[in-house]
Protein backbone atom coordinates (compact mmCIF):
# COMPACT_ATOMS: atom_id res chain seq x y z
CA UNK A 1 0.00 0.00 0.00
CA UNK A 2 1.10 3.26 -1.23
CA UNK A 3 1.20 6.54 1.42
CA UNK A 4 0.33 10.11 1.61
CA UNK A 5 2.90 12.87 0.72
CA UNK A 6 1.98 15.96 2.92
CA UNK A 7 1.74 19.15 1.02
CA UNK A 8 1.80 22.91 2.08
CA UNK A 9 1.24 20.60 5.66
CA UNK A 10 -2.16 19.03 5.14
CA UNK A 11 -2.75 15.73 6.13
CA UNK A 12 -5.15 12.98 4.70
CA UNK A 13 -8.60 13.47 4.83
CA UNK A 14 -8.67 9.73 7.00
CA UNK A 15 -6.36 7.94 8.58
CA UNK A 16 -7.91 4.83 7.38
CA UNK A 17 -5.61 4.81 4.40
CA UNK A 18 -2.66 4.12 6.69
CA UNK A 19 -0.62 1.29 6.17
CA UNK A 20 -0.30 -1.80 8.09
CA UNK A 21 2.50 -0.73 10.00
CA UNK A 22 0.68 2.31 10.62
CA UNK A 23 2.70 4.52 8.72
CA UNK A 24 0.03 7.38 6.95
CA UNK A 25 2.23 10.23 5.17
CA UNK A 26 5.40 11.30 4.64
CA UNK A 27 6.91 14.76 4.68
CA UNK A 28 5.84 18.53 5.62
CA UNK A 29 7.78 20.91 7.19
CA UNK A 30 8.17 19.93 11.28
CA UNK A 31 7.32 22.70 13.74
CA UNK A 32 4.83 23.36 16.83
CA UNK A 33 1.37 23.57 14.40
CA UNK A 34 2.14 20.75 12.35
CA UNK A 35 2.78 18.35 15.56
CA UNK A 36 -0.44 19.45 17.09
CA UNK A 37 -2.46 19.55 14.25
CA UNK A 38 -1.51 15.90 13.58
CA UNK A 39 -2.30 15.26 17.45
CA UNK A 40 -5.54 16.55 17.01
CA UNK A 41 -6.03 13.90 14.08
CA UNK A 42 -4.71 10.95 16.07
CA UNK A 43 -1.49 11.20 13.94
CA UNK A 44 1.80 11.38 15.53
CA UNK A 45 5.48 11.82 13.96
CA UNK A 46 8.16 8.96 14.57
CA UNK A 47 11.25 8.72 12.01
CA UNK A 48 14.93 9.33 12.64
CA UNK A 49 17.41 12.23 12.50
CA UNK A 50 18.33 12.93 8.37
CA UNK A 51 14.96 11.38 7.44
CA UNK A 52 11.73 12.53 5.68
CA UNK A 53 9.10 13.51 8.43
CA UNK A 54 7.34 10.30 8.71
CA UNK A 55 3.46 10.38 10.83
CA UNK A 56 1.92 7.40 11.96
CA UNK A 57 -2.09 6.05 12.86
CA UNK A 58 -1.83 2.52 14.12
CA UNK A 59 -4.13 0.16 14.64
CA UNK A 60 -4.42 -0.93 17.46
CA UNK A 61 -3.50 1.84 19.65
CA UNK A 62 -1.70 1.86 22.79
CA UNK A 63 -3.58 4.00 25.70
CA UNK A 64 -3.46 4.45 29.51
CA UNK A 65 -6.50 5.16 31.34
CA UNK A 66 -5.01 7.11 34.46
CA UNK A 67 -7.36 5.33 37.07
CA UNK A 68 -6.41 1.77 35.96
CA UNK A 69 -2.50 2.11 36.16
CA UNK A 70 -1.00 -0.85 37.89
CA UNK A 71 1.19 -0.05 40.93
CA UNK A 72 3.57 -3.02 41.71
CA UNK A 73 3.74 -3.70 46.15
CA UNK A 74 7.34 -2.56 45.48
CA UNK A 75 6.45 0.17 43.85
CA UNK A 76 4.00 0.70 46.44
CA UNK A 77 6.77 0.42 48.95
CA UNK A 78 9.27 2.82 46.73
CA UNK A 79 6.79 5.34 46.40
CA UNK A 80 6.21 5.67 50.89
CA UNK A 81 9.84 5.45 51.39
CA UNK A 82 10.07 9.07 49.49
CA UNK A 83 13.31 7.90 47.96
CA UNK A 84 12.41 9.87 44.76
CA UNK A 85 10.98 13.69 44.14
CA UNK A 86 8.93 13.92 41.54
CA UNK A 87 7.81 17.41 40.35
CA UNK A 88 5.40 18.98 37.08
CA UNK A 89 7.04 21.56 34.50
CA UNK A 90 10.38 22.53 36.89
CA UNK A 91 12.57 21.55 34.07
CA UNK A 92 11.12 20.86 30.89
CA UNK A 93 14.54 21.49 28.54
CA UNK A 94 16.67 19.21 31.18
CA UNK A 95 14.23 16.49 30.74
CA UNK A 96 14.08 16.46 27.12
CA UNK A 97 17.58 16.99 26.51
CA UNK A 98 17.86 14.02 29.18
CA UNK A 99 15.32 12.11 26.58
CA UNK A 100 17.63 12.61 24.35
CA UNK A 101 20.90 11.93 25.33
CA UNK A 102 20.30 8.85 26.95
CA UNK A 103 18.71 7.50 23.88
CA UNK A 104 21.37 8.59 21.49
CA UNK A 105 24.07 6.68 24.52
CA UNK A 106 21.88 3.39 23.70
CA UNK A 107 19.92 3.02 20.44
CA UNK A 108 19.57 6.41 18.88
CA UNK A 109 17.12 8.38 18.95
CA UNK A 110 13.85 10.47 17.42
CA UNK A 111 13.90 13.23 19.34
CA UNK A 112 16.69 15.22 16.77
CA UNK A 113 17.53 18.81 17.83
CA UNK A 114 15.09 19.92 15.46
CA UNK A 115 12.66 18.11 17.63
CA UNK A 116 14.05 18.93 21.06
CA UNK A 117 13.46 22.75 19.81
CA UNK A 118 10.11 22.57 18.58
CA UNK A 119 8.76 20.95 21.81
CA UNK A 120 10.56 23.55 24.05
CA UNK A 121 8.23 25.96 21.89
CA UNK A 122 5.48 23.98 22.78
CA UNK A 123 6.50 23.80 26.56
CA UNK A 124 6.99 28.02 26.10
CA UNK A 125 3.21 28.07 24.46
CA UNK A 126 1.63 25.81 27.45
CA UNK A 127 0.95 22.76 25.77
CA UNK A 128 3.89 20.43 26.00
CA UNK A 129 4.92 19.35 30.17
CA UNK A 130 7.22 17.09 31.80
CA UNK A 131 6.90 15.04 34.81
CA UNK A 132 10.50 15.01 36.36
CA UNK A 133 11.92 12.59 38.66
CA UNK A 134 14.75 13.64 41.47
CA UNK A 135 17.30 11.50 43.38
CA UNK A 136 19.73 13.67 45.60
CA UNK A 137 18.70 16.67 43.57
CA UNK A 138 20.00 15.25 40.39
CA UNK A 139 18.07 14.12 37.76
CA UNK A 140 17.49 10.87 37.25
CA UNK A 141 14.04 10.17 34.90
CA UNK A 142 10.73 11.37 33.84
CA UNK A 143 8.34 11.78 30.82
CA UNK A 144 7.10 14.09 28.51
CA UNK A 145 4.09 15.16 26.16
CA UNK A 146 1.27 17.41 25.29
CA UNK A 147 -1.48 17.88 26.95
CA UNK A 148 -4.42 18.80 24.49
CA UNK A 149 -8.09 18.92 26.44
CA UNK A 150 -9.00 16.04 28.48
CA UNK A 151 -6.29 13.75 26.20
CA UNK A 152 -2.28 13.84 27.28
CA UNK A 153 0.13 13.06 24.30
CA UNK A 154 3.10 10.87 25.47
CA UNK A 155 5.72 11.27 23.78
CA UNK A 156 9.15 9.70 25.42
CA UNK A 157 10.29 8.10 28.98
CA UNK A 158 13.56 8.13 30.56
CA UNK A 159 15.63 6.48 33.87
CA UNK A 160 18.89 6.21 34.55
CA UNK A 161 17.86 4.91 38.01
CA UNK A 162 15.69 1.96 38.59
CA UNK A 163 11.89 2.57 38.70
CA UNK A 164 12.15 6.01 37.90
CA UNK A 165 10.47 6.25 34.55
CA UNK A 166 7.97 3.75 36.66
CA UNK A 167 7.39 6.40 39.17
CA UNK A 168 7.23 9.20 36.61
CA UNK A 169 4.40 7.85 34.47
CA UNK A 170 2.40 6.91 38.35
CA UNK A 171 3.04 10.59 39.55
CA UNK A 172 1.06 11.36 36.06
CA UNK A 173 -1.69 9.36 36.34
CA UNK A 174 -2.47 10.36 39.86
CA UNK A 175 -2.24 14.18 38.76
CA UNK A 176 -4.10 13.57 35.47
CA UNK A 177 -6.89 11.68 37.74
CA UNK A 178 -7.30 15.35 40.02
CA UNK A 179 -8.24 16.79 36.88
CA UNK A 180 -10.17 14.04 35.19
CA UNK A 181 -8.47 13.01 31.97
CA UNK A 182 -10.02 10.21 29.59
CA UNK A 183 -6.19 8.68 28.61
CA UNK A 184 -3.09 8.89 28.35
CA UNK A 185 -1.60 7.87 24.49
CA UNK A 186 1.07 5.86 24.65
CA UNK A 187 1.31 5.43 20.62
CA UNK A 188 2.22 1.91 20.13
CA UNK A 189 2.96 -0.80 23.14
CA UNK A 190 5.88 -2.44 24.82
CA UNK A 191 6.08 -4.38 27.73
CA UNK A 192 7.04 -1.94 30.03
CA UNK A 193 3.84 0.15 29.12
CA UNK A 194 1.59 -3.15 29.21
CA UNK A 195 2.62 -4.32 32.34
CA UNK A 196 1.76 -0.76 33.95
CA UNK A 197 -1.58 -0.85 32.62
CA UNK A 198 -1.73 0.17 29.19
CA UNK A 199 -4.11 -1.49 26.82
CA UNK A 200 -4.29 -1.64 23.32
CA UNK A 201 -7.70 -0.09 21.77
CA UNK A 202 -9.37 -0.06 18.17
CA UNK A 203 -7.93 2.61 16.24
CA UNK A 204 -11.98 3.92 15.60
CA UNK A 205 -12.24 3.51 19.23
CA UNK A 206 -8.98 6.08 19.70
CA UNK A 207 -10.22 8.24 17.40
CA UNK A 208 -14.23 8.61 19.07
CA UNK A 209 -12.62 9.17 22.49
CA UNK A 210 -10.04 11.44 20.99
CA UNK A 211 -12.62 13.74 19.36
CA UNK A 212 -15.16 13.45 22.81
CA UNK A 213 -12.26 14.46 24.99
CA UNK A 214 -9.28 16.76 23.26
CA UNK A 215 -11.47 20.32 23.27
CA UNK A 216 -12.73 19.88 26.98
CA UNK A 217 -10.56 22.26 29.28
CA UNK A 218 -7.73 21.16 30.61
CA UNK A 219 -7.57 22.38 33.66
CA UNK A 220 -4.31 20.79 34.39
CA UNK A 221 -0.52 22.51 34.47
CA UNK A 222 -1.40 25.53 35.92
CA UNK A 223 1.86 27.28 37.26
CA UNK A 224 1.43 29.15 40.27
Amino acid sequence: MSFYFIIDDIFPDSVYTARKDGLLAVGGKMSPDLVLKAYRKGIFHWFNEGELPMWFSPNPRTVLYPSKVKISKSMQQLIKSNKFECTIDKDFSALINLCRNERLKNEGTWISEEIEDIYNILHLKGHAHSVEVWFENKLVGGLYGVALGKCFMGESMVSTMSNASKMALIYLSKYLQQFNFHFIDCQVENPHLISMGAVNIQRRIFLKELKQHINQDTGAFVKY
